[in-house]
């Protein structure tokens, strides 16, 4: 009698949503390098740019003069990049374009701690120091926590955050695409909130009150109007993040197959620490002590140098807030090196040198990038479209006459439409503060409840729009694990997060005004 035969292994079969995503991802990888894709996006700008000025498009609003904080009427107009001037704009600008933009300056910065702590190993030890002290179901929700507070240090979450949960994920066994979905996720979905108060933070309180007082000069909000609102979005997004990656990421994933890892890419490693990197954990321990005692000297006292100079403030508009990222910086370097003398990885300066040297290298492709995207960065804003569009939008949601909660969501609509094409946080809210702020408070809604509404709606689209400057960034670092992967790879990973915490938060913040919450301190 022949013994029964065993059923082949058979995967599940595919979801519709997860068909839409593949499809998602396909037409997406079949675009061009990011190089070329923006190279077009210039042209397009300037053909539109040239366009749009011969038919005398513009738009006529109140700002907040973001020197005199005073409130005047300015008109925009679009600005031709085929005229006298644009002509020269293009010719002139393009150094200083590059020159200024911050991401570069940040990533390498970034780069300089964090290739001494990869090369000494002190990453993949915490790693394994991570998933060895957390359950493995809780690893997703720790990520996701991290990822969304890193904003505390500007931009540093996208530098460091996202590669480190695509590590983390690899160690456990997982797709390290999904770590570096659910990093993304957590780290530009929400952007404008945290737990803490950061320099962001300081900014568009200001500018509330600006916009504010033009109802009455009396009312004015502290530094931290949406405390509360933030903690409980904190920690609502962290489920989020860390459910969809859970339940729709990493299933639609499926296995890891090193194999398509890019030469030189890396390879899953184990989990246990070793005698050699216990002690250099030790070592790094002591060394982050020793830099943390460092600082305390420079910020605690009163009159210390990173306080405040004026109103001698640590949080919030401070030296110390506002160069965060020298102590991300730091604290990779002095940790990695000495934790390389400890576990015998990276002893003399000379080591240390060359591991900074490496990994400034692996940045070449990068900066390239950079260089291209911000020529189309400075052209975008130049010609000033982005901000024609966002005023258009916002002048047909305030003759809309509808009730305060329908147009603080509408709002939220027009702010999450806008982020695709005018990415900062601060130069959408200098237009925006001064209408809707006064608007909304001759219904009764208070400022605090429209910046909540604003932080709602300016964080999600990050994760999708190729104007983010990160996000060609992902896509290298996803490359990293899977040579194939492009555009259309990411923008399908995302897209999940974007539609799922888009809405839900827009309803905890719906429930949250309908309840009249207390929306912070």
């Amino acid at each position: 009698m022949k013994p029964a035969a065993i059923p082949p292994k058979t995967t599940p079969p595919k979801t519709t949503m997860q068909h839409f995503l593949d499809a998602v991802e396909r037409v997406g990888n079949m675009v061009p390098h990011p190089v070329v894709i923006f190279l077009i996006l210039i042209a397009i700008v300037i053909a539109l740019s040239a366009v749009l000025s011969a038919f005398g498009a513009s738009v006529r609003f109140e700002r907040i003069n973001p020197d005199t904080h005073e409130i005047e009427t300015a008109t925009t107009e679009i600005r031709s990049l085929l005229n006298k001037d644009g002509i020269r704009f293009l010719y002139s600008s393009l150094i200083p374009n590059f020159m200024s933009f911050t991401a570069v300056g940040l990533m390498i910065a970034a780069m300089i701690g964090a290739g001494v702590a990869e090369e000494s190993g002190l990453v993949t030890a915490l790693i394994h120091k991570l998933v060895h002290v957390s359950p493995r179901w809780a690893l997703s929700y720790i990520l996701s926590f991290v990822g969304i507070i890193a904003s505390i240090a500007a931009d540093a979450g996208y530098l460091v955050l996202i590669p480190l949960a695509g590590v983390a994920y690899m160690a456990v066994g997982r797709d390290p695409l999904a770590g570096l979905a659910l990093g993304f996720a957590a780290v530009a979905g929400a952007f404008t909130i945290n737990m803490l108060i950061k320099p962001l933070d300081a900014v568009l309180v200001e500018f509330t009150n600006d916009a504010a007082h033009l109802v009455d000069p009396n009312r004015s909000i502290g530094l931290a109007p949406n405390t509360w609102f933030s903690l409980a979005s904190v920690l609502f997004l962290t489920v989020i993040v860390a459910v969809i990656t859970d339940r729709l990421i990493a299933p639609r994933l499926g296995p890891y197959d090193p194999k398509l890892a890019a030469e030189g890419g890396a390879q899953a490693h184990g989990t246990e620490l070793t005698e050699q990197e216990s002690r250099g954990l030790r070592y790094a321990g002591l060394g982050l002590l020793g830099l943390l005692a460092v600082f305390a000297l420079l910020t605690l006292p009163s009159g210390a140098p990173l306080r405040h100079p004026e109103t001698d403030e640590l949080i919030g508009n401070s030296p110390f807030m506002n160069g965060l990222i020298a102590l991300i910086m730091l604290m990779f370097l002095v940790t990695g090196w000495t934790y390389g003398i400890g576990a015998g990885t990276l002893r003399t300066l000379t080591e240390v040198i060359a591991a900074i040297e490496k990994s400034i290298r692996s940045l070449g492709g990068t900066i390239f990038l950079f260089f291209v995207l911000s020529q189309f960065v400075a052209y975008f804003t130049y010609t000033n479209i982005g901000t024609v569009m966002a005023l258009s939008l916002s002048g047909a949601l305030q003759a809309a006459n509808i009730g305060s909660l329908p147009l603080l969501l509408g709002f939220i609509v027009v702010v999450a439409i806008i982020d695709l094409l005018l990415t900062g946080a601060i130069a959408k809210w200098a237009i925006f503060a001064p209408v809707f702020v006064p608007l909304l408070m001759k219904l009764g809604v208070e400022p605090e409840a429209v910046l909540a509404a604003y932080r709602v709606g300016d964080s999600p689209m990050n994760a999708i729009t190729p104007l983010n400057a990160y996000f060609a960034l992902v896509v290298g670092f996803a490359q990293k694990y899977d040579r194939n992967a492009g555009v259309g790879t990411i923008v399908s990973l995302m897209l999940p997060y974007v539609a799922w915490m888009f809405v839900l938060w827009i309803a905890l913040f719906a429930v949250w005004k309908m309840l009249g919450l207390p929306w912070g301190l």
